[in-house]
């Protein structure tokens, strides 16, 4: 018995195999072994052909102008400031209509509030959450913004405290000030994202799917580049673009202060640790549990939080008799 096996090297299938029946002094049978072999590669290969791919490499520029070293304008720094001004313009014309609780003069100084707190909670998230081995021995790298380095989470707790800060210099409810910002602020994470793609970095784990883009500052696998998932579209898609539908939305139909913060926290911190599971570990952190990041362990307080504040203002309604509706 002869087993003639064809092995197609670009399928995880079994392998073809024929088997034919002859005796070993057949003179026929080398001729035999040829034309099967030959068929079964041609017929393979128009089963399964080999698959061929190209995949794009993000090489692109970060800076817009680079003066010298690393003094320059980076399309990441120009993200911070268009999604600040895509924000004040909004919150602009809410001032006008009356649903913010502020003049139309102080939304650029409350801007200028958020956008502080939010850089600076930033930088501290990042050295606290993910860099606190350097900053204990080296307090000064907090200052070396030049070094990049930023956490949504920590951008997050910044804006909250500044918004806070601005409202109780001036005597406003700070509930209403921060459901604005919820409203508005997930167009600046959007941007801030597709910033980290220009930059090459957050990049996602290995695939073959045909959108799947090539890092080059992504480390190797087996001793060659690998295709990735584009993680950073994915999240500006979902923790930007999508959260700031659903908190437009909730804005737009709640008179209870509190509610759109509640839904845009639940909102971020859901999309947050679903589309972490595209994107890669971050190099030196650790992977809890076999699983799970640590981005996707800090968005587990944001949803506890969020909930816990629906139902807070949830019961509130209830008592005071303005339960069931937004």
């Amino acid at each position: 018995m002869y087993h003639y096996q064809y092995v197609n090297s670009h399928s995880s299938e079994q392998p073809f195999l024929i088997t034919a029946h002859g005796d070993d002094w057949s003179p026929l049978m080398p001729v035999m072994e040829s034309v099967f072999t030959k068929i079964c590669a041609v017929a393979m290969f128009f089963a399964n052909p080999p698959v061929r791919r190209s995949y794009w490499i993000d090489d692109l520029n970060p800076w817009v102008v680079r003066f010298y070293g690393d003094v320059g304008i980076r399309w990441y720094g120009l993200a911070y400031l268009a999604g600040m001004l895509a924000a004040g313009w909004i919150l602009l014309r809410w001032a006008r209509r009356g649903r913010l609780p502020i003049k139309q003069d102080d939304v650029s100084i409350f801007i200028m509030y958020a956008g502080t707190g939010m850089m600076i909670g930033g930088r501290l998230g990042y050295c606290l959450f993910y860099n606190a081995h350097e900053v204990i021995h080296q307090p000064l790298e907090i200052l070396a913004l030049w070094h990049g380095g930023m956490a949504s989470h920590g951008g997050i707790i910044g804006l909250v405290a500044a918004i806070w800060v601005f409202a109780l210099q001036r005597g406003l409810k700070p509930q209403a000030l921060v459901d604005a910002a919820a409203a508005t602020g997930p167009l600046g994470i959007a941007l801030g994202r597709l910033a980290n793609f220009v930059n090459g970095e957050l990049w996602g784990r290995s695939t073959n799917v045909p959108w799947a883009v090539v890092f080059p500052q992504a480390p190797l696998v087996n001793g060659v580049q690998v295709p990735r998932h584009p993680s950073q579209i994915y999240a500006a898609g979902i923790e930007g673009v999508l959260v700031f539908l659903i908190a437009q939305w909730v804005y737009a139909r709640t008179s209870r202060p509190g509610l759109t913060t509640a839904t845009g926290c639940i909102a971020y911190g859901v999309g947050r640790f679903i589309d972490e599971f595209w994107r890669a570990p971050d190099i030196g952190q650790p992977v809890y549990w076999g699983w799970m990041s640590k981005g996707q362990l800090l968005t587990i307080p944001m949803i506890v939080f969020g909930v816990a504040w629906a139902f807070h203002i949830k019961k509130g309604a209830a008592q005071s008799g303005r339960g069931g509706s937004l």
